[in-house]
């Protein structure tokens, strides 16, 4: 139900939380007028000076995570790059004040453009959060939700808040109620350990999901963010796993011979896409989950992998030697039609279809040097967001405006292998590229839809 003044009504199950999440639409002021969307190319340059105050709240508790959900919120916003919180020393109005009836004149002497305000009923183990949206200038409410929830989640209540202000204030969806799944790497060069770990998308709530007693590698996620599929081996014999995130048990989707790489989810979930080497080529199969039927769509003699699926699951993305050096194609579904979509000076590696279907994300590697970039699915307006010694295994977030990837630092920042490797993330736009911190080094990230 949508009620006058409020644009969204949404309902969010966690799955293992032992709760649900429920915004409900809070009946207050009419919206006069529609929201007016920021340009986000403009925002670039430009941030949008937003003021984050805490969440007003009754008791030492109800205050303590109203000051905590905000942080996260300002944190949130600021990483995007296309925010810029107000600092809050400059302030007049206190958080309890504006929560009851902002001033807004308060606001805009100190440049707020947007405004969040917000109060935390704590009772018990629940958790009652209400945010407000502002649209300073004019005085307008833009958003009004009410969250209830387990106390233990009130970062993805801040999370899914963020997200509301990104949508309502840029005009498309936001990123940050997701998560990364990565592979954690430890020990030596020669003797790597690699474990599958996954976190929120902001660093926290990591965890290890493999306990590092067989290798791990290339984690993808499931279209519905409740499972993953990943490489192993075991006795020396490549597998492919799907591992469920709820229960923790994981079964083998099949041994294909030879050497696999790279299993991904069709977008309807029923089927991965993967690359297994059998003599000297390696070609693409599609893999029904259900029946463990799989089906070749590549042949010919060359080194097939990587491959992707378009968001609609019409076309595939693979890098390929066919042509005598390494280069990415794009064929059908059902492997017809295959075209050579890079030209380039260099090699072109692991594609990955953005989730909004206009873009394709690659790993370059010409003379020496390894660049991360984006190109249509077309092969024009190909761009370099960003180089380095060795960087690769870019991934899309959800909304497409956000890349993840690692990259590997030489001997003088290592962390006793010989060299590090860290994830990264940065604006298709190549701007605002900053470092996911994790606990040891990290490859192959995977972004996950959004959860709810």
């Amino acid at each position: 139900m949508t009620l006058p003044g409020f644009g969204i009504s949404r309902r969010h199950v966690f799955a293992g939380a032992g709760g649900s999440i429920v915004a409900s639409l809070l009946p207050e002021a009419v919206l006069a007028q529609p929201t007016t969307v920021i340009d986000v190319t403009r925002a670039r340059t430009d941030p949008v000076p937003i003021a984050v105050p805490d969440m007003a709240g009754a008791g030492p508790d109800a205050q303590r995570m109203g000051r905590q959900i905000a942080q996260v919120i300002q944190a949130n916003l600021r990483n995007s790059g296309l925010f810029r919180p107000v600092d809050r020393q400059a302030f007049i109005q206190t958080p309890e004040a504006a929560a009851a009836t902002p001033r807004f004149q308060d606001w805009r002497v100190i440049g707020a453009q947007a405004l969040t305000t917000g109060r935390v009923e704590a009772s018990g183990d629940r958790l009652r959060v209400e945010f407000r949206l502002w649209d300073v200038l004019p005085e307008q409410q833009l958003q009004g939700t009410a969250f209830t929830a387990p106390a233990a989640q009130w970062r993805r209540i801040a999370h899914l808040i963020s997200d509301v202000i990104y949508e309502r204030l840029l005009g498309e969806k936001g990123y940050f109620d997701t998560q990364i799944v990565y592979i954690a790497e430890s020990g030596p060069r020669d003797r790597r350990t690699r474990r599958m770990a996954m976190m929120d998308q902001d660093g926290e709530n990591h965890r290890f999901l493999t306990d590092g007693s067989f290798q791990a590698l290339t984690p993808r996620f499931h279209p519905t963010a409740r499972q993953v599929a990943f490489m192993s081996y075991f006795r020396n014999e490549p597998r492919v796993y799907l591992f469920n995130l709820d229960s923790g048990q994981q079964q083998v989707l099949g041994s294909f011979g030879g050497m696999t790489f790279s299993p991904r989810f069709h977008p309807d979930g029923r089927s991965v896409v993967l690359s297994a080497s059998r003599g000297g080529d390696a070609n693409i199969y599609s893999v029904d989950i259900g029946s463990r039927r799989e089906r070749q769509l590549t042949s010919g003699g060359s080194l097939d992998v990587s491959p992707c699926y378009s968001p609609d699951g019409t076309q595939i993305v693979f890098n390929s030697d066919r042509g005598g050096d390494q280069q990415l194609y794009v064929m059908s579904a059902d492997g017809g039609g295959a075209r050579r979509i890079s030209f380039g000076n260099g090699r072109y590696a692991t594609p990955v279809w953005s989730p909004r279907g206009d873009l394709i994300a690659f790993t370059r590697i010409s003379g020496g040097q390894f660049g991360i970039g984006v190109m249509r699915p077309d092969g024009s307006g190909e761009r370099i967001l960003s180089e380095g010694w060795a960087m690769e295994g870019p991934t899309f977030a959800p909304n497409g405006r956000v890349l993840a990837f690692y990259r590997e630092t030489p001997a003088r920042d290592a962390r006793g292998g010989g060299y590090s490797s860290t994830l990264s993330q940065i604006d298709i736009a190549g701007f605002n590229e900053r470092r996911m911190v994790t606990p040891t080094d990290a490859s192959d990230p995977a972004w996950s839809p959004l959860l709810s």
